[in-house]
């Protein structure tokens, strides 16, 4: 491996880890009402989103920090009126063993299935894989910091992001996985940064990616894009985990 190949793993390593929305706003209350906090027992770690009834969709290096619950139904983690669900199992990619690598995709089965209604929704996936436009606008959104050395918020942030040539993006990030989708970040002075991890990356209504890495503790703003991966790329997997997890 090239020396340019170690600088990158050096600047994007553990980028992702506990990341929030930068230059973004407070969601309204009614929005994005699939956003699921992914916590341990210290709490927020990392973000998610309602897909069924019983599953979050997250990033796969979350699950290094001891995953044990959701809280869904509030913007707010601070109020009362959030519901907490246990994490009863983990799906990941066998080949996931690292973000650089790639396969940056968790499904989490709940303990049981969440109320939808008013305050909890789910949000639709690609039917089939997409290709998005170079400078289409769309949607990221978490709860943690918002500037380097800051401390964490308690309310949902979204910021707009456009995404980016995905030539380009290569270009920045020399060994870019595949199966990943860029937008913000790079060019910019809006996108995510650490703690947003898991949260999705979200075009014309539907979930199209989730927030993997960016640059090495950098807000302020990185000069290489963010990247999700594309959840366009694991349909086959996910319709597979969650044929085998309904009863029979």
């Amino acid at each position: 491996m090239h020396f340019l190949f170690w600088l990158t793993l050096f600047f994007y390593f553990f980028a992702g880890y506990g990341s929030d929305i930068i230059h973004g706003k407070k969601a309204p209350d009614k929005s994005m009402l699939y956003m699921a906090s992914v916590q341990n027992s210290k709490g927020h770690v990392c973000g998610g989103f309602l897909v069924t009834e019983d599953f979050v969709v997250t990033a796969a290096h979350c699950d290094t920090v001891n995953i044990t619950h959701v809280v869904i139904g509030n913007h707010n983690l601070q109020q009362g009126s959030n519901t907490k669900i246990i994490v009863e199992k983990k799906f990941k990619p066998s080949s996931f063993n690292d973000v650089w690598l790639g396969d940056d995709i968790m499904l989490l089965k709940l303990s049981r299935k969440a109320q939808l209604g008013c305050k909890v929704q789910i949000i639709q996936l690609p039917c089939a894989e997409i290709t998005l436009e170079e400078n289409q606008i769309c949607q990221v959104a978490g709860w943690g910091t918002t500037k380097n050395g800051g401390s964490v918020v308690d309310d949902l942030r979204v910021v707009n992001v456009s995404v980016i040539n995905p030539e380009v993006c290569r270009e920045q990030w020399p060994g870019l996985p595949v199966n990943v989708i860029c937008a913000g970040g790079y060019g910019t002075d809006k996108g995510f940064c650490q703690g947003d991890s898991g949260g999705p990356l979200v075009c014309n209504g539907l979930a199209v990616g989730i927030v993997s890495f960016n640059k090495y503790r950098n807000c302020n703003y990185p000069d290489v894009p963010n990247v999700y991966t594309d959840i366009s790329k694991y349909l086959q997997w996910i319709n597979k985990v969650l044929a085998t997890t309904k009863p029979s």
